[in-house]
């Protein structure tokens, strides 16, 4: 079994409105979260990117439960010595709640490049109204997960201006599985036809290769026996070396000839 890995061709992002009219900040923040991420597709991925945008209307409407607003404080540095302030959120949330809603969902993003590209994709607007009707976005309730579909048709990837996938034309053609059997069994006579003439034309190549190499056999098996004969023919010429031994004779007869002088 593999481990599936999202590609960028199989994300499909999506458009959603969520109301956080009268709800609690937690809430709407750790809602937005998930959807920014993606942890509501089957596709989740925790090193990338996934999820769809979302739109916050109503930012002003948010409720902090336990007297929070009061209690609660959002601090800022300028980065300088004593460059500290911080501000109640009861009085961040009647001079920026789209800001005190975008800090909510931001803490609870991940701290790096992943979460600053997640960041956005999200659009909080203090009142009811928003600028992103060309999108369609599609209304979001609390705890709604959307039903998955299946991985989106990818479109052929474009390289120097060319597609390398299949055109259109070729696409909507329909293979040789959805034809009618009967265009499949007409075009079948043909194709055997075209077969049959290809092997004939091919045959005598065959031959000609089978006869040029039985020559070339034939001539190796001639060669072997002259190669054989000269090496038989060694022995032969070593015959006179053993002749040597008789002409030593004479020099035994020596001694004879000094018996006959005594």
């Amino acid at each position: 079994m593999k481990t599936y890995s999202p590609k960028p061709e199989h994300i499909e992002r999506r458009w959603y409105v969520l109301d956080a009219g009268d709800k609690v900040l937690g809430r709407v923040a750790s809602e937005a979260a998930v959807i920014l991420r993606g942890k509501h597709k089957p596709i989740f991925a925790p090193h990338m990117d996934v999820g769809d945008n979302l739109i916050i209307i109503n930012a002003a409407k948010v409720v902090l439960t336990g007297g929070k607003e009061m209690k609660k404080v959002a601090w800022r540095h300028s980065g300088h010595p004593g460059g500290i302030t911080g501000t109640l959120y009861a009085d961040l949330l009647e001079k920026k709640p789209a800001f005190a809603v975008e800090k909510a969902v931001r803490g609870m993003l991940p701290k790096n490049r992943l979460g600053r590209a997640m960041i956005k994709k999200l659009h909080v607007v203090a009142g009811p109204e928003h600028h992103h009707q060309a999108q369609k976005p599609v209304d979001w309730t609390m705890g709604m997960r959307p039903v998955w579909e299946g991985l989106p048709v990818s479109a052929a990837p474009v390289a120097n201006g060319k597609k390398r996938g299949k055109s259109k034309e070729a696409a909507e053609t329909p293979t040789t599985a959805e034809k009618p059997a009967e265009e499949t069994a007409t075009k079948q006579p043909a194709a055997s036809k075209e077969t049959t003439a290809r092997k004939t034309a091919a045959k005598p190549a065959t031959r000609a290769k089978a006869t040029t190499s039985k020559t070339t056999r034939a001539k190796a098996t001639t060669r072997k026996p002259t190669a054989a004969k000269t090496a038989a023919k060694k022995p032969a010429a070593k015959k006179p070396a053993a002749k040597k031994p008789a002409a030593k004779k004479p020099a035994a007869k020596k001694p004879a000839a000094k018996k006959k002088e005594s």
